[in-house]
């Protein structure tokens, strides 16, 4: 029998095993340890580090209530390594990145209006003039340029975090490839 503990993660509750727990918080002061922010910005990062091992939290343990074990906590920290690539003293369990899929997403780095026709761009692997042009044909040709940029600008998330921002550009969200999108000031 193991005791659990439970957990706020990333605004999420999760129940994990007592030696889960204490992995975890190794690894989340070993990250922090890592990074190479101002200090005044490591709360951010560390925030968003917390929602992504939330969301892989979630994607393991589903909505059945399971407990997150410590193979979960070292596959998430394989997975999401240390913000400047090296490797985690602690981990066990070694992890081979996959190649992460594109998704569709507005960006707000490149943006000129509202990030639609970047977002394509990037999605589409495309040079992003080219995007822009083929836009603006479509809207001068009749409103149906202008109306497609309406509902892509409804219909498609913002890339408003460092996760999403990796996904819009193909990129495995790992803490590495996050860190090139964190939001600090030097």
């Amino acid at each position: 029998m193991k005791k659990v503990v439970n957990a706020c993660l990333g605004g999420r509750n999760f129940t994990l095993e007592e030696d889960a727990y204490e992995r975890l918080g190794r690894y989340l002061d070993h990250f922090r340890a890592r990074l190479t922010v101002p200090e005044s910005q490591k709360a951010e990062v560390m925030e968003e580090i917390e929602g992504r091992i939330a969301e892989l939290f979630s994607q393991e343990v589903g909505g059945s209530g399971r407990v997150v074990t410590l193979e979960m906590v070292e596959k998430v920290a394989a997975t999401l390594g240390m913000p400047d690539g090296g490797r985690d003293e602690n981990a066990t369990y070694t992890y081979a990145p996959s190649s992460a899929n594109r998704k569709l997403y507005r960006d707000p780095d490149e943006k000129k209006v509202a990030g639609v026709c970047s977002g394509l761009a990037l999605y589409l692997d495309v040079d992003v003039t080219l995007i822009r042009v083929l836009m603006l044909v479509a809207f001068l040709c009749g409103s149906a340029g202008f109306w497609i940029y309406v509902i892509f600008w409804i219909a498609v998330p913002l890339a408003d975090t460092p996760a999403k921002k990796c996904e819009l550009r193909g990129l495995a969200p790992t803490a590495e490839n996050m860190s090139r999108f964190t939001t600090y000031r030097q």
